[in-house]
């Protein structure tokens, strides 16, 4: 047992005597045959021979006491103790001050003994030092250099961008919408009270317990989206696209499976199947396949096959560029940047224009909202609305709230203060705001 570090100078610091259960004096009695918890008596309750429970006054003991030296013979471990405590209370070097706490030494004195055994005492600056390399050892391989970083992007809501990152907001790492979305809101109306019955108690309790199971699966499904870098939908198809037909139908079927392992080891599951001899073979195979039904019978005739393949490719892409240019020929702008895309080509550059024709441009289909949260919350009408609109349920729901709060406050709604309460697409906002008014919602302002 550290005798001294069982110590305190201050006595409402010490367990009180479960005789009396006055402060501890030292010295006093501990009970070797008692506790936990620990079991202290005063002398006076020690001589009367008091006993309480398994506590018997034959019992062998200890006399616990701190009237003894430890660095030097004429302080006591009491008066140690006390001078660390009020060189903490009156700061270091006010020496007149700690003197007075303690009662017991002169100033000079406790600036002796402090400077000889606690600041030039070669075992504790040792010590200390020991502690500092060893901390210094302790984070000198988990120091990361700040480096500064780019702006993160903020897409607009319901944009492009945010929906192939389905919802993700990267300055807040964190999405618009979370899985189950809308599952704090079996909890807003649970209240719990003193006069619960049991029953009523256990089912609220029962409720809660169900939030924190949907709570737990969205956290998982974060965590696997973070983790398999899902993110970006896109960037993670082309990084599929880079592997042959094969091990791209060995990726789909094995695609379920990534959830259980981690992402590293499914990405090496898949490259050692994408590098196997398996896959070479079959490729091989192929290959030789297609020169026998061709009528090839050696690898010199193969090389002359292979170029004259090349060629046709090329020849048969000159003539989908023919009918690409056949379809926009009316279109003079069209046919002005198809031109331009292809010179870039030639000339070895990526194309900087857009073949999509404003003429020729397709509308969205509708928005197929089964499974979606919040659709059974929907009339046919505003199902309706979303599907044109191509807006998911539950921010309809939100953006339906949100007008309504405000017309109720104002008295009335106009366009503009419906544009600015609704960060979306104007055109998406005048829709909503129009289907509102005509089914008696909101009204005008």
């Amino acid at each position: 047992m550290d005798r001294l570090g069982s110590f305190s100078s201050d006595p409402s610091d010490k367990p009180p005597c479960r005789g009396c259960s006055s402060y501890l004096m030292e010295p006093y009695i501990k009970c070797a045959e008692c506790g936990p918890p620990p079991f202290f008596l005063c002398l006076q309750c020690f001589t009367r021979g008091f006993e309480y429970k398994k506590h018997q006054s034959d019992h062998t003991y200890e006399i616990m006491t701190s009237d003894f030296p430890v660095l030097d013979p004429s302080w006591t471990a009491q008066e140690e103790m006390a001078l660390l405590e009020a060189v903490m209370d009156c700061g270091f070097g006010n020496w007149q001050d700690v003197a007075n706490q303690m009662c017991t030494k002169t100033k000079e004195e406790c600036e002796k003994h402090y400077m000889k055994h606690f600041i030039n005492n070669p075992l504790f600056a040792s010590t200390l030092l020991n502690l500092k390399q060893a901390e210094e050892a302790k984070t000198a391989d988990t120091a990361i250099p700040f480096l500064s970083a780019e702006d993160p992007p903020r897409p607009t809501f319901d944009s492009l961008l945010s929906r192939d990152m389905a919802g993700y907001m990267p300055a807040r790492a964190d999405f618009i919408e979370e899985f189950d979305n809308y599952a704090e809101w079996d909890l807003r109306d649970i209240d719990f009270v003193e006069d619960d019955s049991d029953i009523l108690h256990a089912l609220k309790m029962a409720v809660v317990d169900i939030y924190h199971s949907r709570l737990k699966e969205r956290q998982r499904r974060k965590k696997i989206i973070r983790d398999h870098g899902l993110i970006n939908l896109r960037k993670f198809q082309l990084m599929e696209r880079r592997y042959p037909k094969e091990v791209q139908d060995l990726y789909e079927t094995m695609r379920r499976f990534a959830r259980i392992v981690g992402p590293v080891e499914h990405d090496k599951f898949i490259e050692s199947h994408a590098r196997t001899v398996e896959f070479e073979l079959r490729r091989e195979i192929k290959r030789l396949q297609e020169y026998r039904t061709a009528g090839i019978t050696n690898f010199c005739s193969a090389r002359t096959y292979d170029h004259l393949k090349k060629t046709r490719e090329e020849e048969r892409l000159k003539r989908t560029m023919l009918s690409e240019v056949l379809q926009y020929i009316q279109d003079s702008s069209a046919c002005q940047q198809w031109l331009r895309r292809q010179a870039d080509i030639d000339s070895g550059l990526s194309p900087s224009v857009s073949m999509a024709s404003n003429s020729g441009r397709r509308s969205a289909p509708p928005l197929n909202l089964t499974g979606l949260p919040g659709t059974e919350k929907l009339n046919e009408k505003e199902k309706e609305l979303c599907q044109m609109v191509r807006l998911v349920p539950g921010a309809y729901l939100e953006y339906k709230s949100a007008l309504l709060n405000e017309c109720n406050k104002q008295g009335g709604l106009r366009l503009a203060q419906a544009r600015a309460l609704i960060k979306i697409d104007v055109n998406k906002t005048r829709k909503i705001y129009d289907f509102l008014i005509r089914e008696g919602y909101i009204t005008k302002a």
